[in-house]
């Protein structure tokens, strides 16, 4: 027979343990907690928006846009000329559009970021502050590529602003709260979690994307707000989300702030952002290609090309090679390598870890400007072609149906030059060049670079127009 009396000691001292691990570790909300001066979520969220709240802005911008005017009924009949004034009906007309977003202050003397799709090509910026004052705002510096903007205010006061965190530091899963105007509300306050990290060609195949993505509420008027960690540090800028409604549904998108920071500082010192250039084409990894190179998993960019005179040729790096680590960094794809170069300075030296025949190699290599770099690639095609082309952006793919980085776009075509001459118009697409394919204005300098004066090209084009898609022979000056 079993003892009652033996039997409740054990849920005495399961009882008394419970009790030891509450009073080492008390559970959020109790009163236990409350005491030792641990806060629970709610509490959390709360003094974070409470802190953060004061450092965001409401940003409204107006942008003037030409409009044609609409064709009147029997417009161009003799018989109603009468009633038609071209002097005060004239065929365009400017029209302002007004829009809604949010920023950030960054520091003490009125610098606030945000997106550049809040403030880009805007011909009036007016800032409002949390405790309702009013500022006419100048815009410093714009980078389409990441979509971050930088205005500046003249307070005349020291201006509460916000503390960027260590996004690279960022775990799936942990909370986050996001700040801003959805919709005109001002200082709306939401909550989630990061659902994933290191998205990817979300709005633009061509620009640096490294997007943290969450499941805070994010709503047209949240742009440029941010999002941030439980610290109160903000671990990315509100840019994007993924909808077929036009609202929130639960995927939402947010700049890292260790990028924010960087071109916010290079915006704010230069007004434009320089960036690093390595010199390599690179590739991801894919299983079939690590099984081929005898290499374990597919983390690595794999050096598809390494061009001539570049930093990267310099220093020694070659085709085949696998970049494995930058500056102590491991690098998991090419998409990350690309953007480690392009926010080094301009001189340093870096050094990039290689796998080469099955060995790891560090080579010092000095990093070189990426614009200048650009500004080369052009003249030889300007000199040859009469032309200046640019990566087509992702609208513009959409439209001409091109898979991200096909093709080079037209902007100028030059009256009488080897261009103009064969039929291009800005607007059309190069593809290919002597069926090389062309991603870039390097891509199509190197190409032109093998070719002789006076020699034809065979170029593959999509007319920007129709859309229809052709050959062209082209003789190079």
């Amino acid at each position: 027979m079993n003892n009652p009396r033996s039997a409740k000691l054990p849920l005495r001292g399961i009882a008394a343990l419970l009790g030891l691990i509450l009073l080492v570790f008390p559970f959020p909300g109790s009163a236990a907690a409350q005491k030792a001066g641990s806060p629970d979520l709610s509490t959390a969220i709360v003094r974070v928006a409470k802190d953060s709240i004061p450092a965001v802005v409401h940003i409204e911008v107006t942008r003037s846009q030409e409009a044609r005017r609409p064709t009147m009924p029997f417009e161009g009949d003799p018989f109603f000329r009468f009633f038609q004034d071209p002097q005060r009906t004239p065929r365009k007309f400017k029209r302002e559009m007004r829009g809604l977003g949010t920023g950030m202050i960054t520091d003490a003397q009125g610098h606030i970021l945000t997106n550049n799709h809040v403030v880009g090509g805007a011909s009036k910026v007016q800032v409002l502050l949390a405790d309702g004052t009013r500022f006419e705002a100048r815009v410093v510096g714009t980078d389409p590529k990441t979509d971050l903007a930088v205005v500046k205010i003249d307070a005349k006061k020291a201006l509460p602003h916000v503390r960027f965190g260590d996004s690279d530091a960022v775990e799936v899963g942990e909370w986050v709260i996001a700040i801003g105007h959805p919709r005109g509300l001002d200082q709306t306050v939401t909550t989630g979690i990061i659902s994933a990290k290191h998205r990817r060609g979300i709005t633009d195949p061509s620009g640096y994307q490294d997007f943290l993505q969450t499941d805070a509420a994010i709503n047209p008027g949240n742009s440029g707000g941010p999002l941030l960690n439980l610290r109160g540090e903000v671990v990315g800028v509100n840019a994007a989300i993924a909808s077929t409604s036009g609202g929130f549904e639960g995927i939402g998108f947010a700049i890292p702030s260790n990028m924010a920071a960087y071109i916010s500082r290079e915006l704010i010192a230069r007004g434009k952002v320089e960036r690093g250039w390595l010199g390599v084409s690179v590739q991801d990894l894919t299983h079939e290609l690590s099984r081929t190179m005898g290499i374990e998993g597919t983390r690595g960019a794999l050096v598809s090309e390494v061009h001539k005179a570049s930093p990267a040729e310099k220093a020694g790096l070659k085709q085949g090679d696998v970049v494995v680590a930058y500056n102590g960094k491991e690098i998991r794809d090419a998409s990350q390598l690309r953007n480690e170069a392009a926010s080094s300075p301009i001189g340093r030296e870096v050094k990039v870890t290689v796998l080469r025949e099955g060995k790891k190699r560090e080579l010092p290599v000095r990093i070189e400007s990426m614009e200048s770099r650009a500004q080369a690639s052009a003249l030889p095609i300007q000199e040859r072609l009469g032309i200046t082309v640019r990566p087509a952006t992702s609208k513009e793919a959409s439209r001409l149906k091109l898979r991200p980085g096909q093709g080079v776009i037209i902007s100028r075509v030059e009256a009488g030059s080897p261009g103009a001459k064969a039929g291009l118009e800005p607007g059309d697409v190069i593809l290919e060049v002597n069926e090389i394919p062309l991603s870039s204005a390097q891509d199509l300098s190197g190409v032109l670079a093998l070719v002789k004066p006076g020699d034809q090209i065979l170029a593959s084009i999509v007319d920007g127009r129709t859309r229809d898609r052709g050959s062209l022979q082209i003789k190079l000056r």
